[in-house]
């Protein structure tokens, strides 16, 4: 495997977006966001052709310019999907990159007064962007999402506020039933709070923004519930609730706050349900071995969306033998089996 980047068989046009709706986000981050467009092959040759649409959302702490990194004996996802159409058997598409970065490390996709407007971030502006721009199909038929870990959170639940925009998504791990994949955290982030910071998570903020981030055991743990927080309990004025007390026990109020965010609660309830069951084609699966029990979620979620009344023919649900890093070779399955049914 070659250490340095490989030619394309289409292109990738790099863009600025500027968002009025992150401006004067509460974390003070940019609103001038990066975009990444693929074209694939034969894209210039027809200029009456349109494509439908695959959105690529990304995992907690990722930002756009990630997707360009390189790890050992591997590509980047963005090599692996120009590969599959470069083969020229599946239908082609454009792939849009959407970056939505916090400071925190995040936003869950979702609108909060923690965090900003991340939400309709990507689907008042980001979309209407690209099919102003690009030679889409503007249809929700033939529009889709995808993403890993807090990327397939975003794909889940964007898909089921939005089914007027997203009639197709993949989840890669995706965040979902709660109590085991975030729940059981509490009494770890509590102690790391105790031993370190007195109880406080102001303290930790004020410390963890000091220094060089990572050079503790506990600083990676402590931001990650932290943005959770932010996204999911925040106040209308910003206030960020803490779904855990002292000792690590659940604070009812609060801890109600996340679930109700949570993909597999939010698939029981009769809107979702019904935009679940109105989707051209659903991608589901984890690794049996995830570290933060993602392969439960993903059960989970897909019993969710087969009560929900998706026909079975719509959904490929898949748990494979892997932890939850380096499930990259993943993407491009379930980005060639998107394609082939936006275009059906």
């Amino acid at each position: 495997m070659l250490p340095w980047s490989a030619d394309l068989a289409g292109r990738i046009d790099h863009h600025t977006v500027d968002s009025a709706l992150l401006r004067g986000n509460p974390l003070g981050d940019p609103a001038r966001r990066p975009l990444w467009v693929y074209v694939p092959p034969g894209y210039d040759d027809d200029p009456a052709r349109r494509y439908p649409v695959v959105y690529v959302i990304q995992g907690f702490t990722g930002h756009l310019a990630m997707w360009a990194n390189r790890t050992p004996f591997r590509q980047p996802f963005p090599e692996l999907a120009d590969a599959v159409f470069a083969r020229g058997d599946v239908p082609p598409a454009i792939v849009v990159y959407v970056d939505a970065w916090t400071s925190l490390g995040g936003s869950q996709y979702l609108d909060s007064p923690g965090t900003g407007r991340y939400h309709s971030h990507l689907c008042e502006e980001i979309v209407p962007w690209v099919d102003a721009h690009y030679r889409t199909v503007p249809e929700r038929d033939r529009r889709a999402i995808t993403g890993k870990s807090s990327g397939g959170y975003g794909a889940m639940v964007t898909s089921m506020l939005r089914p007027d925009l997203f009639g197709a998504f993949a989840t890669h791990a995706g965040d979902a039933l709660f109590e085991a994949c975030y729940q059981v955290e509490f009494p770890a982030r509590a102690r790391a709070l105790r031993d370190h910071y007195e109880g406080s998570y102001e303290a930790f903020l004020a410390d963890f923004r000091s220094r060089v981030a990572g050079t503790r055991p506990s600083d990676m743990g402590l931001i990650e519930t932290y943005a959770y927080a932010s996204a999911y309990s925040a106040d209308d004025d910003g206030t960020v609730r803490i779904p855990f007390d002292v000792n690590g026990a659940v604070r009812p109020e609060v801890w109600e706050r996340w679930l109700a965010w949570d993909p597999v609660r939010m698939a029981a309830r009769p809107a979702y349900a019904e935009a679940l069951a109105s989707m051209r084609a659903v991608w589901i699966d984890a690794g049996t071995r995830d570290e933060w029990y993602l392969d439960l979620g993903a059960t989970a979620f897909h019993e969710a969306v087969t009560a929900a009344g998706l026909p079975a023919d719509r959904v490929r649900f898949e748990l494979f033998d892997a932890g939850h890093m380096a499930i990259e070779y993943r993407y491009p399955l379930a980005l060639a089996w998107l394609c082939e049914r936006l275009a059906g």
